[in-house]
């Protein structure tokens, strides 16, 4: 897009640059995804986030998808401010990616109150071009939709892209144009004017179905790279490994908002490091792997193992790509780190909700200088499970978090959200200095929902958001 074009097209969905977003309008309500936590058909609900009205921190719409067992999970837009000079396209749809069974669902939202499912892209679809396991979805500004999948059609590791039609819903093939894949897949970030996408890792889909064994980590079952993409041509131009063993499982992925800029940050699970992408200075056409932060596991007794890693889950930058949020979901804290000069990312705030190595945890950790952490209860409501998935307001001033990572995991780590269901609370964030605090009279308790219990996960804006929004 031609500068001159950037600051004048408009009537299209989102916002012309993230300036534009931050200065957009107060969420209201919010979308979440909720896998069943027993045997239930999974859900996708509309949550009231207004604090000024009646159903505040209730659900308000909700679809109920009509199979068992999907794992609903990420869930990404038919369009989104990638498509703002484009006035006919809107921002109507939900993606829904189904970890376990292969499936898309397609969620009309045009009316956030009375939510319905439109479409349904059988597995059959997917297996017939030898994918599964699809998990992040953007839009593209070709009208495209774009899903990552992590294996083939019988579940073994292989990393590919499933292009949808963003009219009619339906798959039209696969994205790289030499058909070559990588090994491993799981989230990935595009940045058009700079020509690149880097996709990142998880594991073997039928290995991460049954529940993570540490052994299949030095088995090669989960990964520990980067890769690198050439946008237009769609080719795969380069992989970084990340040293073990903090860069094994090397999950979510974000660039910076500001679409010229050369900085994006992975956040690794199992090794609890945060890693800078960015080009190489000796030879720019190449990129290169920086670590920038790692959180050390803590020494325990009463757990699985005898060091218990941070696992880095989720990572968000906000708007004005000032600070860059991490979820630690089994120490239970979230970190926002100060990244307004990227090489040198400064821990800033810190904030605990709940987590596995609280005062009332079976599990004891044997550091000597470890601060003791209390048992979080918000509304009496006492939060089991980690901080996971995060979502950002536009302004930077709310910080929404929910406890679930994904639900065969959840019952190692986290069995008693089986019988009470995950939570989503807040965090309100100092406009001056940036500081965390739990908002105590903010509670979506997942456990009470009708239905339920359920398990709460990735949470989206009607008008975009921070982690779904790419700009041209």
């Amino acid at each position: 897009m031609t500068p001159s074009c950037k600051s004048k097209c408009h009537g299209g969905p989102g916002y012309a640059s993230p300036q534009d977003a931050i200065k957009g309008p107060r969420e209201e309500v919010i979308f979440v995804t909720a896998p069943h936590a027993a045997d239930g058909p999974d859900a996708i609900f509309t949550v009231d986030v207004n604090p000024d009205s009646d159903t505040y921190c209730q659900v308000i719409s909700r679809v109920d998808v009509p199979n068992i067992g999907d794992e609903v999970h990420h869930t990404g837009w038919n369009a989104c401010s990638s498509c703002h000079d484009k006035p006919t396209e809107k921002r109507s749809h939900l993606i829904v990616p189904c970890l376990n069974s292969d499936r898309i669902y397609v969620i009309n939202v045009e009316d956030e109150r009375n939510i319905y499912l439109q479409h349904t892209i059988e597995p059959s679809k997917l297996h017939a071009l030898n994918l599964s396991f699809p998990h992040t979805s953007h839009c593209l500004a070709d009208g495209n939709i774009m899903i990552s999948t992590l294996g083939e059609a019988d579940g073994k590791p292989s990393g590919n892209f499933l292009l949808l039609d963003g009219k009619t819903f339906e798959p039209k093939g696969t994205w790289p144009a030499d058909g070559k894949v990588v090994p491993f897949n799981y989230d990935f970030w595009y940045q058009p004017r700079r020509n690149i996408m880097i996709s990142t890792e998880w594991g073997s889909p039928n290995h991460i179905k049954k529940g993570f064994n540490p052994a299949h980590v030095s088995e090669g079952l989960y990964g520990n790279s980067v890769h690198i993409f050439e946008w237009d041509s769609k080719k795969h131009l380069q992989t970084i490994d990340l040293p073990m063993p903090h860069g094994a499982l090397p999950l979510e992925v974000r660039f910076l908002h500001e679409p010229i800029s050369e900085n994006a940050f992975v956040g690794c699970a199992l090794g609890s490091a945060i890693y800078r992408i960015h080009p190489d200075e000796k030879n720019p056409s190449s990129q290169v792997a920086t670590m920038v932060s790692a959180i050390p596991s803590k020494k325990v007794s009463g757990w699985c193992l005898p060091e218990m890693p941070a696992l880095i889950t989720d990572i968000l930058i906000s708007m004005d790509d000032r600070f860059l949020y991490v979820s630690c979901w089994l120490h239970g804290d979230i970190r926002q780190y100060d990244i307004s000069d990227p090489v040198n990312p400064k821990l800033n705030s810190q904030v605990y909700i709940g987590g596995s190595i609280h005062s009332e945890s079976e599990v004891k950790v044997l550091d000597e200088d470890h601060e003791v952490i209390p048992a979080l209860y918000v509304k009496g409501r006492k939060i089991e499970g980690g901080p996971q998935m995060l979502q950002l307001s536009l302004d930077g001033k709310r910080l929404y978090v929910t406890t679930s990572l994904y639900k065969k995991w959840d019952d190692q780590f986290y069995p008693s959200h089986s019988k009470t269901g995950a939570t989503m609370l807040q965090v309100n964030i100092d406009p001056v200095t940036g500081k965390m605090e739990l908002n105590t009279e903010f509670l979506v308790d997942f456990g009470k929902i009708s239905g339920g219990p359920y398990l709460a996960h990735e949470m989206r804006y009607p008008g975009g958001d921070c982690t779904s929004d790419i700009w041209i």
